[in-house]
């Protein structure tokens, strides 16, 4: 029997409309005050002054900081806290938007009440002070962020991503409105659909991996892999918005329980290098990353492919027929399937996999991997 040690303390709002109950949510919390954080695209979009008009309908008083961009850096959650702190005493933060603007209100909450700068809490726990109370408001189907106690933040200048987490980051209250990813972009939906799949087959396989986490990946997998091509084809469905939304959720939260693997190892490395989104490069990475796991996570694979109703009588193991399966959704969503598609030069590999080798996440794959290992990946997917 293996155990388990769980800790819940999210709050989960779902379904349509739920936005509405931003302000509440604030005020249940007993704050007036609010930072809301997002990004220039959610404003043109009009989600910015819904939350907005929510917050006010509660009574409370709202800054808003808009400047977030995608792959949020030290610099940008700096400017942030600066905002934050001329905008007199806060009370509460909202991260609206994707994972940037999730993460990005992390690192203003960390910066804001423990001080520093984001390198002091790279790791997990570095924060010796109470933070804010604060609440994730997802609006694309993907990172789950809003279910996770860490932020990823990029240094400036190198763009190497930082993983800062403490429990006191983590939201105390999410919501899940599918009306607010109606807005995105067939692109946007089908990279961060993509990132969300791959968290669900991460985090099932992963050395931390417990029967809660995989719980969660089991049903992400399940929503995510049984909507993926409807999610893209028919974006004006609200129910199959919010399958996607509420799978991409479940991903977060078993990335919560058990971490991540070899696929985001080597992704970061790319999004640093040659400023590939990372949905785009995860994808890129996961099927020869499945492949390459297929020793030890045979049967796990198995139970993934049983559950999207792929367990065939193929001759091809589970590792192959679920690496073709993750090729198919890459090109049914239009997204590359080769490194060399998206720049990435072969002189390269050598340096990107002694990056990747450097990378936190790697230590939880299931299949140990060297220095040789990671360049071997990458040749694969060159």
């Amino acid at each position: 029997m293996q155990s388990f040690d769980y800790d819940p303390t999210i709050r989960v709002l779902f379904g349509e409309n739920s936005v509405d109950r931003l302000g509440e949510l604030v005020r249940e919390l007993d704050a007036r005050r609010t930072l809301l954080v997002t990004d220039p695209g959610l404003v043109q979009a009009g989600h910015a002054e819904h939350a907005l008009q929510a917050l006010r309908k509660a009574g409370c008083e709202t800054a808003v900081f808009s400047q977030v961009e995608e792959n949020p850096t030290t610099r940008v959650v700096k400017a942030a806290t600066r905002f934050a702190r001329e905008s007199g005493p806060i009370e509460c933060i909202v991260g609206l938007g994707g994972g940037s603007s999730m993460d990005c209100a992390k690192g203003v909450n960390f910066l804001l009440t423990n001080g520093g700068k984001m390198e002091d809490y790279q790791g997990m726990g570095k924060a010796s002070k109470p933070m804010l109370p604060s609440l994730g408001v997802p609006t694309t189907a993907g990172t789950g962020s809003e279910a996770q106690s860490f932020a990823l933040i990029s240094r400036r200048g190198s763009h190497i991503k930082m993983a800062c987490g403490d429990k006191k980051a983590r939201f105390r209250a999410v919501i899940l409105d599918p009306g607010l990813t109606a807005s995105m972009p067939r692109e946007v939906a089908a990279v961060t659909a993509m990132d969300a799949v791959s968290h669900a087959l991460e985090s099932y396989v992963t050395t931390r991996r417990n029967p809660l986490s995989q719980m969660f990946a089991r049903e992400a997998w399940r929503l995510l892999a049984g909507n993926f091509e409807a999610a893209l084809d028919h974006p004006e469905d609200p129910e199959v918005r919010g399958l996607m939304l509420l799978g991409a959720h479940w991903a977060g939260a078993a990335i919560e329980n058990s971490m991540l693997g070899a696929a985001h190892a080597t992704a970061n490395p790319l999004t640093a290098r040659y400023d590939i989104t990372h949905g785009i490069a995860v994808g890129l990475m996961l099927p020869h990353v499945v492949r390459f796991n297929g020793p030890v996570a045979g049967g796990c694979y198995k139970e993934l492919l049983s559950v999207a109703g792929a367990c065939n009588g193929s001759e091809r193991t589970s590792p192959e027929r679920l690496s073709e399966h993750l090729v198919r959704f890459k090109q049914a969503a239009g997204l590359p399937l080769r490194l060399r598609d998206c720049g990435v030069l072969s002189d390269d590999l050598p340096l990107l996999a002694q990056q990747a080798a450097q990378q936190w996440t790697g230590t939880f794959n299931p299949r140990k991997l060297n220095q040789e290992q990671f360049i071997e990946l990458y040749e694969q997917a060159f």
